[in-house]
């Protein structure tokens, strides 16, 4: 084939073997820029500006930037986030772990059913899991509420200050717990048959073969799994935003980072400084997982 980069020969273009993979990528890359690259930018711009009813819009490059630093209402919804995370990652991944080593153990009937089963919530959407969940936890109308009342017992209360954060980690656990069951479950289906008997041989037990050989060759998985979940946390808006008017004295506009910025721009009208809190958000998600990296790596080597 010549080294022209198309030649066209009965009717047919031929295209060298060095353009070939650009024109396979040239589709992805122009939706890749259209629908993310190019919002992208268009907030960075929208955040250099000022729009104020006096002076109109004018460029005040860092300033806010600058504002969202020293602005208690986003890292309280930082922390909050962190004290989420804390609460749900372990919970979530520690019980996707243990049912994904059951599951792989031999030891369960029905498992493809099993796998089908905790992987369902995940296909829920997130808003009508949190509208499932809103009228499960609702004191007068839930049916938690209304069996205690039957028995007599005080009614549980999901949803105040010191519960709703629980609560709302327990929908996220719900939500996705199936999803890194089935990661789990595909990384130790990777793993040779050879080891267990190997182990079988030497005298190892079930758990012993789960502890000592299952779980190291899987945490690169592992890791990975626990980066996704700091990503979402750290984004986390659907369940506020749809659970706030079960608990409006509690979640506020500024109840997380995501529910702040959308705050600012469709209820305060404030698209700049909105657009600055997304990105320092966006920063703040990045240096985590750096860091989480970071020490994940130096552990391993």
């Amino acid at each position: 084939m010549p080294d022209a980069v198309a030649t066209r020969r009965r009717g047919r273009v031929y295209v060298t073997k060095s353009v070939a993979p650009y024109l396979f990528l040239l589709p992805f890359m122009a939706l890749f820029i259209a629908f993310l690259i190019a919002p992208l930018c268009y907030a960075f711009g929208l955040s250099l500006f000022k729009t104020t009813m006096v002076a109109g819009t004018q460029f005040v490059g860092a300033a806010n930037y600058l504002k969202v630093f020293t602005d208690p209402s986003f890292w309280d919804g930082v922390v909050l986030l962190f004290k989420f995370g804390l609460m749900q990652i372990p919970i979530m991944l520690g019980l996707a772990l243990l049912y994904a080593l059951i599951l792989d153990s031999g030891r369960v009937y029905g498992r493809n059913f099993f796998r089908i089963a905790f992987f369902i919530p995940y296909a829920v959407p997130s808003v009508i899991a949190a509208l499932l969940w809103g009228y499960l936890y609702g004191p007068s109308f839930g049916p938690f509420g209304q069996l205690a009342e039957f028995f007599h017992l005080p009614k549980p209360q999901f949803l105040l200050d010191g519960t709703i954060l629980g609560s709302i980690a327990n929908i996220a656990v719900w939500e996705f717990m199936g999803y890194n069951l089935i990661i789990y479950f595909a990384a130790l289906q990777a793993i040779p048959q050879d080891l267990e008997e190997a182990s079988s041989v030497d005298g190892a037990t079930g758990l012993q073969y789960a502890l000592r050989i299952k779980l190291p060759l899987i945490m690169p998985t592992v890791i990975v799994t626990i980066i996704f979940s700091i990503i979402g946390t750290l984004q986390l808006f659907s369940e506020p935003y749809l659970m706030r008017n079960l608990a409006p004295g509690i979640i506020n506009s500024h109840y997380t980072p995501n529910f702040y910025a959308y705050t600012l721009a469709f209820t305060n009208q404030q698209y700049n400084y909105s657009a600055a809190v997304s990105f320092v958000l966006g920063g703040v998600v990045a240096v985590v997982s750096y860091v989480f990296m970071l020490l994940a790596n130096r552990r391993a080597a």
